[in-house]
């Protein structure tokens, strides 16, 4: 069974298998119709006659070869020239066969006066080989459309597997970004911490640079721990900026405030890793740090036309050049990494926004396309 299987899946792809069972179908057929409109018709029923029609449709598919070779060897001529060979082709190939096909009939019927109606039988075979030159010229043309289908689709196919390939290039490189400019949040936070553990040690407060210490460690294994190339859930995100904060209580304790006030709906929106943190570092080192009574932090999140709405401000200070922080060269690495991120994950798709109030607050305002998902914490 597995053979028979077999042997059809090679017939059919197997282009002259096809041609050559196609044209001993069509002499079959020729064999037939002789059979129904001659034989029958002239009430002439022997085994004599029938084997005569038989041998004839053979001798002719025989003939059908030399004919097939000539008609490919002249393809790559004109159209007119080869219309023309084609004809002469067919003329000469039909003579012989209804020579070769009458001297057969009278040989086997001893019916001598076969001879006076040779034109008859030489004008059917001629119309019987235009039919077959019709079929090999029509067969020829459906190899090429074949062909040419054929080379369409590996094309494309190779078209397809170029663009996969440039695609997964591009997601292995666009990977490789993200992650080079997550990573360089770490150094730069644990620079500052350590400054301020340090401090916490000169000024001998042991208990103080030790909580802050497991604090700092706490929010880095959160960092190591976490694919920067996945979003997460803002939830999430706020869990992970409590351990931030936690830190930056220990520093600051009553001089730093927060006021965080997030629509519920939006704790599912799905966010880049450790994006709000940046942006509060620098409220951090410009206004709590340098104001001697320390200031307020708000945060706001919710839902507006499909888009998620972040933002974030402080109580102000002077020493903010408005001008310089519109200027890439005036944001720190934390705020120019998210910039890149949010260019690389949502290309146009994004707002990312600092300006300076007339109080000097500074306010961030980002809004990203709203993709809820659920909660894996």
């Amino acid at each position: 069974m597995m053979i028979g299987k077999l042997n059809t899946s090679s017939l059919m792809s197997n282009k002259n298998a096809q041609l050559w069972l196609l044209v001993l179908g069509y002499w079959c057929f020729v064999s037939v119709i002789s059979l129904f409109t001659l034989t029958l018709w002239y009430g002439a029923i022997s085994w004599l006659h029938i084997g005569h029609t038989i041998i004839q449709s053979a001798l002719g598919f025989i003939l059908s070869f030399p004919l097939y070779f000539a008609v490919m060897a002249i393809w790559e001529q004109s159209l007119f020239m080869r219309v023309l060979k084609s004809i002469l082709l067919t003329i000469f190939v039909a003579l012989i066969w209804t020579v070769a096909r009458l001297a057969i009939f009278i040989h086997m019927t001893t019916f001598d006066d076969q001879w006076n109606d040779f034109g008859g039988w030489l004008f059917g075979s001629i119309f019987i080989y235009l039919g077959l030159v019709g079929f090999f010229h029509g067969m020829k043309y459906f190899q090429l459309l074949q062909n040419k289908h054929d080379v369409m689709l590996k094309t494309e196919a190779e078209i397809k597997e170029e663009q996969i390939k440039t695609m997964r290039a591009q997601t292995v490189a666009r990977d490789a970004q993200i992650k080079m400019l997550r990573y360089q949040l770490n150094p730069h936070f644990l620079c500052n911490t350590l400054n301020a553990i340090n401090s916490l040690i000169e000024i001998e407060e042991p208990k103080k640079a030790q909580r802050m210490a497991i604090q700092l460690s706490k929010f880095l294994r959160y960092s190591l721990d976490n694919n920067p190339n996945t979003k997460i859930t803002l939830e999430n995100e706020l869990n992970a900026l409590n351990l931030y904060l936690e830190i930056e209580k220990t520093r600051f304790s009553e001089r730093l405030k927060l006021d965080f006030n997030i629509d519920k709906q939006a704790l599912q929106a799905s966010i880049p890793s450790l994006l709000l943190q940046p942006i509060i570092e620098n409220s951090m080192k410009h206004v709590i740090a340098k104001n001697e009574n320390g200031g307020t932090i708000r945060l706001s999140a919710n839902i507006t036309d499909h888009q998620l709405v972040l933002v974030l401000s402080d109580t102000g200070s002077t020493n903010i050049d408005s001008k310089m922080l519109k200027s890439s060269k005036g944001r720190g690495i934390g705020l120019r990494n998210i910039d890149e991120r949010l260019k690389i994950l949502y290309g146009n798709d994004f707002l990312f926004e600092l300006n300076i109030m007339a109080s000097g607050a500074l306010k961030t305002t980002i809004k990203i396309p709203y993709e809820p998902l659920n909660n894996s914490s």
